[in-house]
């Protein structure tokens, strides 16, 4: 958070208006985050694997899957089905390329879409920007906010489109990749037995996509019916991704957890389970979705080129700046406008004027006194809305939206439990322990999120082993140092396809389009040349990595007093968060830098070497 530059009594006075008390708000959000800190920070996440391994099975195949090892070779091994895949498959057919495999965990193409399927899953970033090649497909969103299996089904639409079913390993995980000085060739090793031999690789594993599970005292002990959200059960609940869950009508239910999963499913199982008990630690701020249909008429009225269009403005007032026009005009870019009017009014205000973050602390103190003042709206008993409110800034934990789940706790089945920012003490063979009494339960839901910022190897279930065998790990082991997020000195035709050092964003899908824009022509470029390697300059990835350095936010002291939770890596170790993290320039900054890369056609940073 800000320090004030002026004295409390002022600071209070500036702000009296407003309705709010700026000093008080103050320290109830360092109360509440004091709450919430744990010395054990990240490390009180338990990682899916050993006795909880079952938390990452696939429901959605049947088991008993086997085939035969692959030896053959590719041009371009993508490792990951989701949007990122995806995305990088439909430009390298674009450019021409035809050998392609992509390698995929699940049993279809979808990334996150295919693991989470728990009911009420939607997207909270409006379908039109947030939904790939919309154009190319010639597809019109059925709602503003599309629904978990309409986006599901607009991957395997893409992967149909473009053929990416013709090579494809589901059911498939890579356990190693290996680069072979000798034959220029990656060489990647699965668990189906596979060493595959490619010319380029890249890695698009998805940064969502390794559930967690809290490190609760007795979580193995447990004897009812347990599954994380990413993982929903239905042959258990009954139902389908709109609800319905009828299997849960005699059933006493337990969630862990209040983030986006949970704030989607929990209004399907309040609606049918017998008892929902929701174990909260910290509430999200629950904003307005006002979701409906695609206008029809206004869709077909949109000219060549609207996709991109759209998802730059969004990019402009999400990032940091504005337009004349709001095209998306949601409740996220309402933050926006609401720091955009204190600004104006503070150029106003002559001698009186504060300081440029003042004035951003100050909008935001408004928008969230918007968001508690919500709460008290629509929750009929006092002390569970005071529960539910939300007290530190917007972006410390992402912003939710949904016009149904604070009503849920309206309900007379369902309980809201408060842990007051401690956490679930014990889970026992019965259910949950919170200050001392134990909630029986027939059945637990984890909905604890994923990993975020563990390292790569970890994240991604492999490792990735470079020139004279120098492992990612290694590499990495005091910062990710790459060259526009994509390409790793000492890592010859590998790609990446990540957030980490790429432009910073609220819409994945937009940095995920341009990086693969990006892919598609390098590696177009090199096949049609019969380049035998392609590898960043040891000068221009360092060179990248202090401009990454050097336009970061520097937002210490706003994540210091934060909440913990994932934004924050829990309150802890944030060391190399400037260099993790993305590239801050102006909203559209990064686009144009890849933009111009390309358009100056040589290739600068790249060292190649031809084949003999």
């Amino acid at each position: 958070m800000t320090k004030a530059t002026r004295g409390p009594g002022q600071t209070q006075s500036a702000t009296a208006d407003l309705g709010f008390d700026a000093d008080a708000l103050r320290k109830k959000y360092l109360e509440e985050r004091d709450k919430r800190l744990r010395p054990d920070g990240i490390d009180q996440y338990i990682q899916p694997d050993g006795e909880f391994a079952h938390f990452v099975d696939d429901p959605y195949v049947e088991p008993g899957y086997t085939r035969e090892p692959l030896t053959d070779e590719v041009d371009v091994l993508l490792i990951g089905g989701g949007f990122g895949g995806l995305m990088a498959g439909a430009r390298l057919r674009e450019a021409g390329v035809e050998s392609i495999r992509v390698i995929e965990k699940g049993g279809d193409f979808g990334g996150t879409w295919y693991w989470n399927r728990y009911p009420g899953v939607s997207c909270d970033i409006e379908s039109y920007i947030y939904m790939p090649l919309l154009e190319e497909m010639d597809y019109r969103p059925k709602e503003k906010y599309s629904r978990g299996p309409e986006i599901f089904a607009h991957a395997k639409a893409i992967a149909e489109k473009y053929d990416l079913y013709r090579d494809v390993c589901f059911q498939t995980e890579v356990t190693e990749q290996r680069w072979d000085e000798e034959r220029s060739r990656w060489i990647v090793s699965t668990n189906r037995g596979d060493a595959i031999k490619a010319r380029f690789v890249c890695m698009a594993n998805g940064f969502l996509q390794r559930p967690k599970l809290p490190g609760i005292p007795g979580v193995e002990t447990f004897k009812g019916h347990v599954f994380h959200t990413c993982r929903w059960d239905y042959a258990y609940t009954g139902g389908d991704s709109d609800g319905n869950l009828v299997g849960l009508q005699d059933q006493r239910v337990g969630i862990v957890g209040t983030g986006a999963s949970a704030i989607q499913s929990i209004p399907h199982l309040g609606k049918c389970a017998q008892h929902l008990y929701v174990f909260q630690r910290t509430p999200s701020p629950i904003d307005v979705r006002g979701n409906g249909p695609t206008d029809v008429e206004w869709f077909r009225s949109l000219e060549p080129g609207w996709q991109e269009h759209r998802m730059d403005n969004f990019q402009y007032f999400t990032a940091g700046g504005s337009e004349e026009e709001d095209l998306v005009n949601d409740a996220w870019t309402d933050i926006v406008h609401k720091r955009m009017a204190i600004l104006r009014s503070n150029k106003e205000a002559g001698p009186a004027a504060r300081s440029i973050d003042e004035c951003l602390e100050t909008a935001d103190f408004i928008k969230m006194e918007e968001i508690r003042a919500r709460v008290d709206s629509l929750i009929e008993d006092p002390e569970t809305a005071e529960a539910l409110k939300p007290y530190y800034r917007p972006f410390c934990k992402r912003p939710c939206f949904h016009d149904e789940y604070l009503q849920t706790f309206n309900r007379p089945n369902v309980t809201l439990v408060d842990t007051h920012g401690r956490g679930v003490e014990r889970v026992t063979e019965k259910g949950v322990i919170v200050d001392g009494e134990e909630y029986a339960l027939d059945c637990l839901v984890y909905a604890t999120g994923f990993e975020v910022w563990t390292e790569y190897a970890r994240r991604s279930g492999y490792e990735t082993y470079g020139r004279n065998g120098l492992s990612l790990s290694q590499k990495w082991n005091d910062g990710i140092t790459t060259f526009q997020g994509m390409h790793i000195h000492g890592f010859p035709n590998c790609f990446m396809l990540s957030i980490a050092q790429t432009g910073v964003t609220m819409n994945y899908t937009y940095v995920m389009n341009e990086q693969s824009k990006n892919l598609a022509y390098i590696i177009s470029r090199a096949l049609d040349s019969d380049v035998k390697t392609l590898e960043v300059s040891e000068e221009a990835e360092a060179e990248w990595v202090a401009s990454v350095i050097q336009h970061a936010s520097d937002r210490n002291e706003f994540l210091e007093v934060c909440t913990p939770g994932y934004i924050n890596n829990e309150g802890s170790d944030r060391k190399h968060f400037r260099q993790n993290g993305f590239f801050v320039g102006k909203p559209t900054e990064f686009k144009k830098i890849l933009e111009d890369w390309r358009a100056e056609g040589g290739m600068k940073g790249l060292e190649w070497e031809q084949s003999r």
